[in-house]
């Protein structure tokens, strides 16, 4: 027997728009993905945007809707206030933002979540939070990281999430490869697995007298004029000297260091974290595929919106 559409869930972020017809017991019925993140939506009518993405699917009743992401930032649609952290499934459920939509749909937005670190700085994440809800079962425990442009790294507690810390990872690699100097010596971006090691082995233990990243960042430059790296996997060390400062970071941040990490991200990019963990003895496992979707379901179970 067929289940029955209970949710329509959306994924919606700066670049790309994913969205779930999802049932009770979380499975996917049909899904779809557009290149059409926020930043993509013409003249910011995300209403039409919404319409067009989910009318094929209006047909099959009045379902309630559920998005989370960048849609709900000062960019997006309508500004959803942060929920403060420790944030579990109640804490994000009693703030969704409702939002009138011309189809008639009744959506609610997840508000992401916020704190303040231990400098007094605040850290704020949009998207992740249903990533990680949906991952971690209530009163799961554990240490994840949701690596891409701006890594975030999450300590979960009792099936919430406790505390967080993000790192500019992915746009930092970007900005360097593209626009500094770094990039003028490489001549490719194929995976080189033994550059990329390298990187990640000389970024793990910053020590007194020799310097940290800023310094060593450099070597992606020395080491291409002394032929010491080749040209076409240069990309693949400075890829791997990044993440390999970020796990250098986040574990000092963690302070206790995790025996095992959970990865949730894009394929190849999770397997580069797969295998920088691994070089520091730290075991991985990877993420359940539509943890997105799961975490919005769930959200969405809390609030009352499906039975």
């Amino acid at each position: 027997m067929t289940a029955s559409p209970s949710l329509i869930a959306l994924d919606w972020g700066t670049t790309s728009l994913r969205a779930y017809l999802l049932a009770r017991d979380e499975s996917v019925l049909a899904r779809l993905e557009r290149p059409q993140g926020i930043l993509n939506v013409p003249d910011r009518n995300f209403d039409a945007a919404f319409a067009e993405a989910v009318g094929g699917w209006i047909g099959r009743g009045m379902l309630p809707a559920i998005a989370s992401g960048m849609i709900g930032s000062r960019q997006g649609w309508r500004e959803a206030p942060y929920a403060d952290c420790p944030a579990g499934l109640d804490a994000l459920a009693k703030a969704l933002l409702p939002v009138e939509t011309t189809n008639g749909v009744a959506l609610r937005i997840v508000p992401g979540v916020a704190l303040v670190d231990a400098d007094g700085v605040p850290d704020v994440m949009r998207g992740e939070e249903t990533q990680i809800l949906g991952q971690f079962a209530a009163g799961e425990s554990g240490v994840a990281v949701l690596p891409g442009t701006h890594s975030k790294w999450v300590l979960v507690e009792q099936g919430r999430i406790g505390r967080f810390a993000t790192f500019m990872t992915g746009e930092a690699f970007a900005a360097l490869k593209g626009h500094t100097i770094l990039g003028r010596l490489m001549t490719g971006d194929a995976l080189d697995g033994d550059a990329f090691g390298r990187g990640v082995d000389h970024a793990a233990h910053p020590q007194a007298g020799r310097g940290g990243l800023l310094h060593r960042i450099f070597s992606a430059r020395t080491l291409g004029l002394f032929d010491r790296v080749k040209g076409d996997a240069l990309h693949s060390y400075l890829s791997g000297l990044m993440i390999g400062a970020e796990i250098a970071e986040a574990l000092a941040w963690l302070v206790q260091s995790p025996t095992r990490v959970t990865v949730i991200g894009a394929p190849e990019l999770s397997a580069l974290y797969v295998s920088a963990l691994a070089r520091r003895g730290i075991a991985s496992t990877l993420g359940l595929p539509d943890a997105a979707a799961r975490g919005l379901l769930r959200i969405a179970r809390a609030a009352g919106l499906v039975a």
